[in-house]
């Protein structure tokens, strides 16, 4: 009962990469390229020959083979930090496009790697792993290769109060915290939604350059406070989840806003990245919903996963509300492309 469960060696694992410590995955001792030190990349490369694992979306924009489907794997033709980073970082692709040419791997199971590029983006890194099959040493955090990282279905309630807010004087504040201890997500009653009733809410996530700073590339900011102004007059339930970047978090959204300024459009930028168009998990949004005792909702959305997700996860979607604000000449294009490419609707 003291030891780690898979999900907490996965947690733990998350943060070794952050501050640039490498873990061990099956038989494979690898780190994140875009923290992992010149002194701890050259005692990898002590070990053996080094490999680069990247995700397709990375591999495919560098003209890279995926032979193993969802990744590449690269050999590593010398313990070069700028070169594993230039790799794994576009912000540098128009100015120098030679990086290769890149040899992919086909031989041998790619089962580590695919743990190891989950882990980054868990992290919230690039997703780019370089490593080496190597026995770990002492103090290192292991992983078995067939570990499953699996979502946390049930995060649970740790505090809850009452909040009086500009819209509604009856607010309260739910904070909920997942399986293994890491990001919390909060859950704010507007008014006194009936349970018996569809209840209307939002599920919005984090958008700390929107709702915060009120930036002008999305409409965030203006969705979030719509919700707001309708669940007064109605009661509700906003659902705060904390996935910033559609999930790739803040360091990563502003790498694809850098993208964005060289001409890319949100989904190439988050391609380009290495990330897929969305990494949001929405199982999360009707966790809280059954935690919080809702079965039917009247979803103010405008992008059909969301109420695809909820109806898988038993969450009746009685109706859905649209939710068209904010628009303006700096986001028109990316809400455009919002609609093209990834389904929004009108």
């Amino acid at each position: 009962m003291l030891t780690p469960t898979p999900s907490d060696l996965a947690a733990r694992a998350r943060a070794d990469l952050r501050v640039g410590l490498p873990v061990a995955v099956g038989g494979v001792l690898m780190a994140s390229v875009e923290t992992v030190s010149a002194d701890r990349l050259a005692a990898l490369a002590a070990l053996g020959p080094l490999v680069l694992a990247l995700t397709d979306r990375r591999a495919s924009t560098l003209r890279a083979r995926a032979y193993d489907g969802d990744l590449a794997r690269v050999a590593v033709p010398e313990a070069d930090l700028a070169w594993l980073r230039a790799v794994a970082d576009p912000k540098d692709d128009l100015a120098a496009p030679m990086k290769g040419p890149l040899r992919t791997l086909r031989d041998g199971d790619a089962g580590a790697w695919r743990v190891g590029l989950r882990l980054a983006k868990g992290a919230e890194l690039l997703p780019a792993m370089v490593g080496v099959e190597a026995l770990a040493p002492a103090g290192i955090t292991r992983l078995p290769a067939d570990l499953s990282i699996g979502f946390d279905p049930a995060p649970h309630e740790v505090a809850a109060a009452r909040v009086p807010l500009s819209v509604s004087r009856a607010g309260r504040v739910h904070v909920f915290r997942e399986g293994d201890g890491g990001t919390e997500h909060y859950a704010v009653e507007i008014g006194t939604p009936d349970r018996a009733a569809p209840v209307l809410v939002r599920l919005h996530s984090a958008c700390f350059t929107g709702d915060v700073l009120g930036s002008l590339k999305c409409d965030c900011g203006p969705q979030l406070h719509a919700a707001l102004d309708a669940m007064a007059a109605d009661s509700g339930v906003l659902l705060y989840l904390n996935q910033e970047g559609r999930g790739i978090g803040l360091a990563n959204k502003m790498r694809a806003y850098a993208l964005q300024d060289q001409g890319f459009d949100t989904v190439e930028a988050n391609h380009r990245l290495g990330f897929e168009d969305d990494e949001r998990d929405f199982r999360l949004g009707a966790g809280l919903l059954r935690r919080l005792g809702i079965g039917t909702v009247r979803l103010l959305t405008n992008n059909p996963r969301k109420i695809e997700t909820m109806e898988r996860q038993g969450i009746a979607v009685a109706e859905r509300v649209p939710l068209h604000v904010g628009r303006g000449p700096e986001n028109a294009a990316y809400l455009d492309v919002k609609r093209s490419k990834s389904g929004h609707l009108g």
